[in-house]
């Protein structure tokens, strides 16, 4: 069987593919040059072998994009070893994932059906392979729900929480080798986006590959030399070590992705290549991706524009702030690029979370007053911080959903967002913090100055300078900022212990729901919204870490995200949306500054299909994913 981790996989065949005429109905597959040789070798089975028997074919014409020719190159960055997992998220192969239109439909899988929230039906692609030519089939589930996701020693906590539906597991059964069926009591809406984003929850696993290293079916005297052999405690240490879809550090683990981890260990610049087994061909038959080999290198957070505008990427939107933009306007007849500005889809571009957690009692109380939430968003200067960092092209306001979803509102997205600091006094001193000391810094109730302390993850210039806007305006209303910038994981895990008064991140992620979309992220759900870590915890470990949620809005909002998951309608899932933004309009448990700041996209000359006018969001579309790399191509 042919093996990924041989270095030929790197041979120097990176030119042109062969293409034949296209014939009537299905197009008849085109072999790459990129592989050719191994094919004629006896290595690697033709591509028609190599294809499931329907592969999804990309109509690139009816999209407005040109058919490519395959080869090159692509150069990116990163600028942290484990970010080579955006290849994942680049990549975008989902079973199912969201087109242009923001619509889930079908990708790996090839059909599925869906019974009232309750049942869904998988359907795969008959011959649909892995990366190293296993098949692709109801096994990969099998054994993924019974051997790791209900292994008490891999999956501890059991199977994932979008699972659970009212406490209960869904029912799976595997009725051939290409249906996969998952059926609950109660609906699970949120079931399908959730296979559907950037950081997906990988439901199977090569389990020919991953066999080696499980109990059940591996030799015990041979396994036991692997764990000896990788200086690890256990077997289900040894696999969850290899286990790494979306890290995507383990190059020997196959993938469904358009492009394939061909570099071990950490190095400053890692190399993917097509994988030979993709599912998808474009409508002359040709097999994406179209280009041959992404580049990754990693390199400083602060040398991402200066090596983007010197030419030294082909495709870049990671590591640029709109701040850049002018030097990389600048750079473009030199680097033989063009810089796009795309729209961005977080709800903020930055926000403000004051920690409703946060250990010390007296500061805890204080921020838990919504009228010194209220008075702290009002005394910021959100025209002023627009005009010096974004040259008026990004939008003031609250933390709300943006234009492009059905529940924007706004009221909502004004929701205490006018500049009015005698509005904020009146508020300060009605919440009981009237007295100041001799520089006119306000009291605490126990005495000490009010000095509140912001920590950022210290990556992007624009917050810092838009913090020290904030610094001036706050001093109009008796509120000393201390802007303290930390490393990023240090800063999250200091929010999550409840170490951190308050701290400054974009706001959610998917500033554009749709109707499908769940709002358990406006509920709090998840510790990562660091206005609510320990409430968060306390829902993702069943009560056994953190907080129960005491603030009845917190309350409501828990109770309204389980009303959106029982809902049988749009219109009664329509109405949680509104209410829950209403609430946090009014309770702004995160104080939004502004939205829609333009991102760089900073795109080769040579490189097409690339969109001039595109979304630069996490979720949905993963980055780049949702606009598919693996149909952009070189010009020569």
């Amino acid at each position: 069987m042919f093996k990924t981790t041989r270095p030929l996989i790197l041979a120097a065949t990176l030119v042109a593919t062969l293409v034949l005429p296209a014939t009537a109905g299905t197009p008849a597959p085109q072999e790459s040059e990129f592989w050719q040789a191994e094919v004629s070798s006896g290595n690697l089975p033709p591509v028609a072998e190599r294809l499931p028997a329907e592969p999804l074919i990309v109509d690139l014409a009816a999209k407005g994009r040109e058919f490519g020719a395959p080869g090159g190159t692509l150069r990116t960055m990163v600028t942290r070893s484990k970010d080579i997992r955006q290849m994942v998220v680049y990549g975008y192969a989902r079973l199912v994932g969201f087109d242009e239109n923001y619509e889930i439909v079908p990708d790996l899988l090839e059909s599925y059906e869906n019974e009232g929230n309750r049942k869904f039906t998988l359907h795969l692609r008959y011959g649909h392979k892995w990366s190293d030519g296993s098949p692709f089939t109801s096994e990969d589930f099998r054994y993924w729900w019974e051997d790791v996701a209900n292994n008490e020693m891999l999956s501890p906590s059991g199977p994932p929480d979008f699972l659970i539906v009212e406490g209960k597991t869904p029912t799976v059964t595997f009725p051939d080798e290409t249906t996969i069926v998952f059926e609950w009591e109660d609906p699970n809406p949120d079931f399908l986006q959730s296979l559907a984003q950037a950081r997906p929850p990988f439901i199977y696993r090569p389990s020919e590959f991953l066999k080696q290293y499980h109990e059940k079916f591996a030799d015990a005297e041979d396994l036991a030399f692997q764990v000896e052999d990788a200086r690890v405690k256990s077997w289900a240490a040894l696999h969850n070590k290899l286990d790494n879809l979306y890290k995507f550090d383990n190059h020997e683990l196959p993938t469904l992705q358009p492009w394939l981890n061909a570099s071990s260990g950490k190095k400053i610049r890692h190399n993917f290549v097509r994988n030979p087994y993709y599912h998808r061909i474009d409508s002359n038959g040709v097999q994406l991706p179209y280009i041959d080999i992404v580049e990754m290198e990693i390199v400083a957070a602060g040398l991402v524009a200066a090596k983007t505008n010197a030419g030294e990427t082909d495709l870049q939107g990671r590591g640029l702030a709109f701040r850049d933009a002018s030097i990389l306007k600048k750079g473009e007849a030199g680097g033989d690029y063009k810089t796009l500005l795309w729209k961005t889809g977080v709800a903020s571009q930055i926000a403000i979370y004051p920690n409703l957690n946060y250990s010390d009692e007296v500061w805890r109380d204080v921020l838990r007053d919504v009228r010194v939430r209220r008075a702290l968003s009002l005394a910021i200067d959100r025209k002023t911080i627009n005009q010096a960092l974004y040259f008026k092209l990004a939008h003031p306001g609250a933390m709300s959903v943006l234009p492009a979803s059905p529940f924007y509102d706004e009221e909502n997205a004004k929701a205490w967002a006018q500049y009015d600091v005698e509005m904020a006094n009146a508020l300060l001193d009605e919440a009981g913090l009237a007295e100041r000391d001799k520089n006119g810094t306000r009291l605490l109730p126990d005495g000490r100055p009010m000095e509140l302390i912001i920590e950022t993850a210290g990556e992007r210039q624009e917050v810092e300078n838009a913090l020290q806007i904030v610094t001036d305006t706050w001093r109009e209303i008796g509120v000393d900022l201390i802007m303290r910038p930390l490393d990023r994981d240090i800063l999250r895990n200091r929010v999550f212990a409840g170490n951190t008064m308050a701290s400054v991140w974009f706001g959610w992620d998917d500033g554009i729901p749709q109707a499908h979309t769940s709002p358990a992220y406006l509920a709090p759900t998840d510790q990562v919204f660091l206005a609510w870590p320990k409430w968060g915890q306390f829902y993702q470990t069943g009560g056994d870490v953190g907080e129960a949620p005491d603030m009845p809005e917190a309350e409501r909002l828990m109770q309204l995200a389980h009303d959106w998951e029982v809902a049988t309608t749009d219109e009664e899932r329509s109405a949680v949306w509104s209410e829950m933004l209403n609430i946090h309009a009014d309770q702004l448990f995160a104080i939004g500054i502004l939205n829609g700041a333009p991102q760089p996209i900073v795109v080769s000359n040579r490189l097409r299909n690339v969109p001039e006018q595109g979304m630069w969001a996490w979720e949905p579309g993963a980055h780049f994913g949702i606009h598919r790399p693996d149909e952009f191509f070189f010009a020569d």
